[in-house]
């Protein structure tokens, strides 16, 4: 006789009260998800994935509707339900000023695991996760993955039968990535453990047995990720220019009628098609029919019923590349000191007037140093740095007013409306009259706000806070645009619309800096460089990137494989992150 399954729902709605009106998170949800496999929730923003991750393990009760947990009634016996999972939410509750040691003590005794099964229990977590060499340093002292992975270890000290991980790899790097899969896999197959993931990563949903889409609070499918695939089987090509910035293409063909998506990659353009199309003719294009992943079902999906997308305000330029005949930013032998501890080492590079800049590297490898010292926002202990022709050494408030900053995390003012924080913005950028009301039209029209004007910044989802805050960072027209992880947990939707902008403003001549843990992103960039322990690893162009990670084994490396195989050639990695 087969076991019940891990997860049952039947009619599940949920109704939050938010800004004076009802929101309808979820919609009538009924599903079942199998004992022992990894199964995916995936859904863009506000689609109603954690409402549905609490109401699982019994944080929230629904308004209609049934919900078995491990044939537990989770409506009347919460506690039950909470006794017999894990669930590692998106801001996992680590003590930041405890040693790893003592976060998993705590959590030991939270959990109320006896005395003598930790010792054999906290050795295997350790092997698991790779913290063991750590096990003194300051939980505020970790890399995003290693707080990630302490997180995991805390959650699984007492072995549930189901866990619950709601988004565990945002903003972590594709080295701990890999690391965290590595160790879910083992959960699963070791242990037989049943696993609920949400992941903004639709690379990720591959990986699952299954994966559950929702939008909009409903249940648009459940199935195996190459089931889904099946449904554009045909209409995915790859479209290579024989000149030219592969952006500039995507632009061309993000505004055909027949084309559904196109995002930049390898060498060209990944497309989806609409039904009974063909690839359109475009001079200096040839096209390859590649087979359809999951991704390409997703969003094939998602846009089913979208009258409009965002178009740019501005229309890339005829010629094969922007304006580069100016250094915007300079960096000379750049260093960081912490006492004893290089964060950044005697770094050099430079960027052009309306080039698409990247940053990467693993967390702790100096990146974000270095980002906050471009913007002005930190003092190098060594080295030259000069922004708009500025050394910022010496003016960096003159130099500051010609850049625009938007920060890892959500940094706007949660209190104050949307409008609010526009004119805050607005005026605080020395805006007057006239200039700042066209502005502020501006950002309400081309960011899609008016919805919103009078929402606490607070109360926006992830991908209306992004919106927001670009443009706040956005206001004043700055001539350098510095992107922080600007994507962090956004949607793949969004991401789209949001590179969109970036490929339009870099058109017209403003120079973006971005750093990002999305190896597709990199794509995008003109050139980038990477760094590892606090010294430039490699740079150059993603092609020439690729280029240089290529091997016997991997002839053709994408992004990810490449930057792996880079960092990974370094000597050692440290577990500390600035």
């Amino acid at each position: 006789m087969n076991p019940a399954p891990a997860i049952v729902l039947d009619g599940v709605r949920k109704r939050f009260a938010s800004g004076g009106r009802t929101v309808e998170a979820l919609k009538g949800i009924s599903l079942r998800i199998p004992r022992g496999r990894i199964c995916g929730l995936i859904g863009p923003d506000g689609a109603g994935k954690t409402t549905l991750m609490r109401l699982i393990s019994g944080l929230l009760r629904p308004d209609e509707g049934h919900i078995r947990v491990l044939d537990i009634d989770a409506v009347r016996e919460p506690l039950k339900v909470q006794g017999s999972i894990g669930y590692m939410p998106q801001r996992f509750g680590l003590y930041e000023d405890l040693t790893v040691a003592e976060n998993l003590q705590l959590y030991a005794e939270l959990q109320g695991v006896s005395p003598s099964a930790r010792g054999d229990r906290y050795d295997e977590l350790l092997e698991m996760t790779g913290l063991a060499p750590f096990m003194r340093r300051l939980a505020g002292r970790l890399s995003g993955g290693m707080k990630q992975k302490l997180g995991l270890a805390c959650t699984l000290l007492r072995p549930p039968a189901l866990l619950l991980l709601d988004e565990p790899t945002v903003g972590v790097d594709p080295v701990s990535r890999r690391e965290l899969w590595s160790i879910v896999y083992a959960l699963v197959e070791t242990h037989g453990m049943s696993l609920l993931l949400s992941t903004a990563y639709l690379d990720e949903a591959e990986r699952c047995a299954e994966v559950v889409l929702l939008h909009e609070g409903e249940l648009l499918g459940q199935g195996a990720p190459q089931d889904f695939g099946k449904t554009v089987e045909g209409r995915t090509w790859h479209a290579r220019p024989q000149r030219g910035l592969r952006r500039r293409l995507q632009t061309a063909l993000q505004a055909r009628p027949e084309v559904i998506d196109a995002v930049v990659e390898g060498d060209g353009v990944r497309v989806v098609l609409a039904e009974a199309q063909t690839p359109p003719s475009l001079p200096g294009c040839s096209w390859e029919r590649v087979a359809p992943r999951f991704e390409d079902a997703f969003i094939e999906r998602l846009s089913r019923g979208r009258e409009t997308r965002y178009q740019p305000a501005a229309r890339p330029s005829d010629g094969d590349t922007a304006d580069t005949s100016e250094t915007v930013i300079a960096v000379k032998a750049l260093t960081r000191r912490f006492g004893d501890f290089y964060a950044v080492r005697g770094i050099d590079f430079e960027v052009r007037r309306g080039e698409i800049f990247g940053l990467l590297g693993a967390n702790g490898a100096g990146k974000s140093t270095t980002f906050r010292m471009l913007c002005g926002l930190l003092a190098p202990s060594e080295g030259h740095l000069a922004v708009a022709g500025v050394d910022l050494r010496r003016a960096a408030a003159r130099a500051r007013a010609r850049i625009g900053y938007m920060a890892q995390r959500f940094s706007l003012y949660g209190d104050l409306s949307v409008i609010q924080n526009l004119r805050f913005f607005a005026r605080s950028y020395g805006l007057r009259a006239r200039r700042r009301q066209a502005r502020l039209e501006w950002a309400l029209e081309d960011f899609g706000l008016r919805d919103w004007l009078q929402a606490s910044a607070r109360e926006l989802p992830l991908g209306y806070k992004q919106r927001l805050a670009m443009a706040c960072a956005l206001m004043h027209e700055p001539d350098i645009l510095f992107l922080d992880e600007p994507t962090s947990g956004v949607d793949p939707l969004e991401r789209r619309a949001f590179w969109t902008r970036i490929n339009a403003l870099a058109d017209g001549g403003v120079t973006i800096m971005v750093t990002t843990h999305f190896m597709d992103e990199a794509e995008y960039c003109d050139r980038l460089v990477i760094m590892a322990q606090g010294s430039i690893l490699a740079t150059g162009t993603p092609q020439a990137i690729r280029a240089r990670a290529a091997s016997r084994t991997q002839p053709q490396p994408g992004m990810e494989d490449a930057f792996i195989a880079l960092t990974q050639s370094t000597a050692g990695s440290s577990a500390v992150g600035r």
